[in-house]
């Protein structure tokens, strides 16, 4: 399936070995790693991920899935979206890796795929797991899991916590339905160098990725359109914005917006 599919944010088969009972799949070397290997356990000295990258790899991730789903034809259903299977270049651009479970979506007038429930556990749409009724909804609900782990660096499911707390959705959602409450699941490495109103917006986002109910998590079009929007307000430091504010600094002229260009959904809660 991997051959057939081309986009910056999948990663690219480059070829394959077959010899003897060896059935090696070449792909693209990826020096960054996964998103799993940036988020969760670091190594002293290692940087913890800045609040405006952790941004641009949930746009990219966004814009992979968006081309499997609306591109596509018939669509890709990717199954297994998680941190671990998406894949960071040098400048740490996402790829989407790891297509073994990756589905056919439903065509015509079918509204859904039966198929044996498959994929990670703390990721799996609940819909998906509990009726084996496949949608591109379910790529969303794991999307947004992957989401909530940008936002609390925090993994989907950890084993070294009590029973009861190993599930973050289960532990994120009293936070999640209460906008008050928003910040208290930022990432204590992000040390509070998030812009505000983006923050509350991404997080409106990914509780929209998370509903229960399949048909009102919107389409990954939606998501990337909303991602974007997010993405332009950058977090800037303080002594950046003391820099910008210099009586010698030019001052920045926005570019003119294209006719016809998308905004963004305008979602209940999203312009916080």
């Amino acid at each position: 399936m991997l051959i057939m599919l081309h986009h910056p944010n999948l990663v690219s088969l480059i070829g394959y070995c077959h010899e003897r009972d060896e059935r090696l799949l070449v792909y693209e070397y990826m020096r960054q790693g996964s998103l799993e290997n940036h988020l969760f356990d670091l190594p002293p000295g290692k940087a913890p991920l800045d609040w405006n990258t952790r941004i641009k790899i949930a746009v990219g991730a966004a814009k992979g899935l968006t081309y499997l789903h609306d591109v596509v034809n018939p669509p890709v259903i990717y199954r297994d979206l998680k941190s671990s299977n998406i894949l960071l270049d040098d400048d740490f651009n996402p790829k989407l890796s790891d297509f073994g479970l990756a589905k056919l979506g439903p065509v015509g007038d079918n509204t859904h795929v039966s198929t044996r429930v498959m994929g990670t556990y703390g990721y799996c749409a609940p819909d998906y797991a509990t009726s084996g009724k496949l949608t591109v909804k379910a790529d969303v609900y794991s999307f947004g899991v992957v989401l909530l782990e940008l936002i609390t660096g925090q993994k989907a499911f950890d084993l070294s916590k009590e029973s009861g707390e190993q599930n973050l959705i289960k532990r994120a959602h009293p936070f999640l339905s209460d906008r008050r409450k928003f910040t208290q699941l930022a990432d204590p490495l992000l040390r509070g160098r998030y812009p505000l109103r983006a923050f509350y917006q991404l997080a409106v986002i990914t509780s929209m990725c998370l509903h229960e109910r399949a048909h009102i998590r919107p389409t990954m079009h939606d998501v990337a359109v909303s991602l974007d929007h997010v993405a332009s307000q950058p977090y800037i430091s303080e002594s950046k914005r003391r820099i910008r504010s210099s009586p010698s600094s030019p001052m920045p002229v926005p570019p003119p917006r294209t006719a016809g260009a998308p905004e963004a959904p305008v979602w209940d809660g999203l312009k916080g």
